[in-house]
């Protein structure tokens, strides 16, 4: 191997375990914002969390954006443009609304079965093909939210159904992002943030509790915190390929049990348990094979780079 071969190996090998590193902090974080809006669900409504953490995240997001001279306009396919807003607006709604009743590990356990949900919907939506390979993933992916539900009439709970509604949700964002993947992400995000803002404005008066000043400081760290792993998994995805660093999403789930235990004393179910290992199972042969799919140039490459929860 030649010297110039070498180094070229080895600069590809450190930006894959930066990306690596940056997935992980960017997963992390976002694990940390997860337990601190439990914790304040369980004093300020769902509203008031998103319009504090919205008016924060945007005073940081607006002098970056002006910095990389991003335009603050409405951008070309406004309707579209909206209708992402409103579904990252539920999204995240359902997803604090759900941690108000249940364990953080169960409400990500149906959120990572987003990507399932986005490879069923993108043939109908999208006009995607799909092989036996990936109904199959497809079908397995399903099984662990069954598993992880156990839909019946003594186990079935709302705060269940509002969590699958969120990753519902979450999978029909990720395939309108998906739709809208040449608007610059800055672009993406303050239209995300705006419309917890707009929510916030509209529905927190009606159960508004005025925060101590603590409380107000964390409220606007999850502002902070939550565009820092943005900054992060973005960051992660433009310096190494998306199939290197995607599968340390599924970290999340480590980290909602791990968390969730440490903050509040959650315990998880065992299907629950073992739903999630299906469905991250599942949903790691689908990114396989899309990116075996993308490499040979059937799909958009693109089409495998993940979208975390928002939340």
């Amino acid at each position: 191997m030649s010297h110039s071969a070498s180094q070229s190996a080895k600069m590809v090998r450190s930006g894959a375990l930066v990306g690596i590193g940056l997935m992980l902090l960017g997963t992390f974080m976002f694990s940390v914002n997860d337990v601190m809006g439990k914790w304040f669900v369980a004093t300020y409504s769902v509203g008031q969390v998103l319009l504090l953490r919205g008016v924060a995240a945007l005073a940081v997001l607006l002098p970056i954006m002006r910095q990389q001279n991003i335009p603050i306009k409405i951008p070309p396919q406004p309707g579209f443009h909206a209708f992402r807003i409103l579904l990252s607006t539920l999204e995240v709604s359902c997803f604090y609304w759900a941690v108000t009743y249940l364990p953080l590990a169960d409400v990500m356990t149906y959120y990572l079965a987003g990507p399932i949900y986005v490879a069923a919907f993108a043939v109908f939506w999208l006009g995607e093909k799909i092989d036996k390979p990936r109904i199959l993933a497809i079908g397995v992916g399903f099984v662990g939210v069954l598993i992880a539900l156990r839909p019946s009439p003594a186990t079935i709970s709302w705060p269940a159904l509002i969590a699958l509604a969120g990753s519902m949700f979450y999978a029909l964002l990720m395939i309108t992002t998906r739709k809208l993947r040449n608007t610059d992400d800055g672009t993406l995000v303050f239209g995300q943030m705006l419309g917890n803002v707009i929510f916030g404005l509209a529905v927190a008066p009606f159960a508004w509790v005025t925060p101590g000043w603590l409380d107000l400081a964390g409220l606007f760290l999850l502002g902070v915190v939550s565009m820092a792993a943005h900054a992060c998994v973005n960051r992660s995805l433009k310096i190494a390929p998306a199939s290197v660093v995607a599968p340390y999403q599924y970290t999340l789930i480590i980290w909602a049990i791990v968390l969730g235990y440490l903050a509040f004393g959650d315990i998880v179910e065992f299907w629950t348990l073992v739903g999630a290992a299906v469905i991250c199972t599942a949903g790691l042969a689908l990114l396989l094979l899309e990116h075996e799919a993308a490499r040979r140039g059937r799909v958009p490459k693109d089409i495998e780079e993940p979208v975390l929860p928002e939340a």
